[in-house]
């Protein structure tokens, strides 16, 4: 399944693992300041590859799409656990290439039900891209998350045959 509209082939889809964990935490912090400058950053740089090697890694299900031409270079991360799409970041410079369209389709095709994620009320490009992959509103908050930032709950059903 060749996406990506630039001509560029399509990335490696691959497991994470703890040796991936500063390159994971470059393409979240990456992606978050290029889509979210007004944002708050709660942690340092150390703080967050610390939590993917003691909670994302060990506690969800880590995709990773990779570079077909350099499989150490990580242009998007999927997190997912059981009923939750709780992480999707593609790095700047290879978002509208299909890659995050991808990774979200891994996770609807795995999930064993309804797939459930939370987004801010001010990421106006992930609302859009959530809601073209068949995710409807749930439930909004005033920001009840680190970031005191509001958010939205998203779910996405799957169709029954």
């Amino acid at each position: 399944m060749n996406t990506p509209s630039s001509g560029a082939h399509t990335p490696i889809i691959r497991g994470g693992q703890l040796h991936d964990a500063a390159r994971i935490a470059d393409v979240i912090r990456s992606a978050k300041a290029d889509a979210m400058p007004w944002l708050a950053v709660p942690h340092s740089v150390a703080e967050d590859e610390q939590w993917i090697v003691d909670v994302l890694l060990p506690q969800h299900t880590v995709r990773l799409a990779c570079d077909h031409r350099d499989p150490t270079r990580i242009i998007a991360v999927l997190a997912t656990s059981p009923g939750w799409l709780d992480q999707l970041y593609v790095a700047p410079g290879e978002q509208n290439r299909g890659v995050g369209s991808q990774l979200v389709r891994i996770a609807q095709h795995e999930a064993r039900g309804p797939l459930t994620l939370w987004t801010f009320q001010r990421n106006s490009r992930a609302r859009s891209f959530y809601t073209k992959h068949g995710f409807v509103e749930v439930r909004r908050t005033p920001g009840d998350n680190e970031e005191s930032e509001p958010d939205i709950l998203y779910q996405w059903q799957p169709v029954s045959m």
